[in-house]
């Protein structure tokens, strides 16, 4: 029987997660795939943001992970073994089974993904859920329109590398980003075509902003929360759209984290303050692909990603993740020569 190894959690962080909060444990497959499943070779797996909230045992919009059991996300791998007649042994597929070297996974949860034009890599990150979330936040929860001044924040990460680009895509007249450091702001301007860059380590991020937007913003994506919220609150002109798709300045916090003090402004303006989950919007998938896929072959939706081989280093990846350690997608090389 072949062997696989597998992240599993250990015990439930409290704060900042740390190595010891994650377990490196190997498992045993079977050879062959029961009727109705696949064996899947991991090649590469995505790790996220929002798992940080999964290892806190609350309620939430997905449950959280179990104590003593493998870890699970996005991964995209190869069929290896099948029991299934609708996908072959060779394909390659996309499916929430990561965290392990080998997986075994429902046939009905798997996606057979094309290769031909875009790397296998490419269906975790800009043709994935985190390209998804950029296109239907500025699609559906905070629409753009034509002229529209857009703000996001994390901008430098895997959804706001996205969605700069796609907020120019659909019309906004002018785009702008904060990240953290030189590098990363350097990055915003001269690969994902940002208009202006703020450094919100350099304090002062109302200001900044205002400096970049001198006459207000339209739509803010916001994927940070705390000070970057407040702050778009405060330039937002009238009936414009603010996205909430996450708030990575607080998944860390014991104590609870204090809100905008002034949301008033945004009543004043009239304008709106939204919630969203990608998984609302999988109806859009097909055709966020299609587009997105175009984008990538002809150059109009320039990606990076920020890689780490092994699946011993997973852990290490997440609280990179965590830290703003990435530029781009996170991924974690699961095989070698994987591309």
């Amino acid at each position: 029987m072949p062997k696989s190894q597998e992240i599993r959690l250990a015990a439930r962080p409290q704060g900042t997660p740390r190595p010891t909060d994650f377990a490196l444990a190997t498992t045993a497959l079977p050879d062959t795939a029961p009727q109705g499943q696949v064996l899947v070779r991991n090649l590469w797996m995505s790790v996220d943001p929002y798992m940080r909230g999964r290892m806190d045992d609350a309620p939430s919009y997905i449950p959280p992970f179990e104590l003593g059991a493998p870890l699970e996300g996005s991964a995209v791998g190869e069929v290896v073994a099948s029991g299934s007649p609708d996908i072959p042994v060779g394909a390659t597929v996309t499916h929430f089974a990561g965290w392990r070297e080998y997986a075994l996974v429902d046939a009905a949860t798997a996606t057979v993904v094309d290769t031909s034009l875009v790397p296998p890599s490419a269906y975790l990150g800009p043709l994935g859920t985190t390209g998804l979330t950029a296109y239907a936040a500025l699609t559906r929860t905070a629409p753009v329109r034509e002229g529209d001044v857009v703000f996001v924040s994390a901008a430098a990460g895997a959804v706001g590398s996205v969605a700069g680009q796609v907020a120019r895509a659909l019309g906004a007249s002018r785009v702008i980003g904060s990240a953290g450091g030189p590098e990363k702001t350097k990055k915003l301007l001269d690969t994902f075509g940002y208009d202006a860059a703020i450094d919100y380590r350099q304090g002062g991020l109302p200001e900044q902003l205002a400096e970049a937007a001198p006459d207000g913003i339209d739509v803010y994506i916001d994927n940070v929360g705390g000070d970057h919220l407040q702050a778009a609150i405060g330039a937002i002109r009238r009936e414009g759209r603010i996205a909430m798709v996450g708030a990575i300045s607080e998944y860390n916090s014991t104590t609870p984290v204090p809100g905008p003090n002034n949301l008033f402004q945004a009543a004043k303006q009239e304008a709106s303050l939204r919630g969203m989950l990608v998984t609302s919007h999988f109806d859009l998938f097909p055709e966020w692909v299609g587009k997105a896929a175009a984008m990538l072959a002809d150059g109009s939706l320039r990606t990076e990603q920020t890689v780490v081989d092994g699946i011993g280093r997973a852990p290490e990846a997440f609280l990179g993740v965590l830290r703003g350690a990435n530029t781009g997608k996170m991924l974690v090389r699961l095989a070698d020569g994987a591309e």
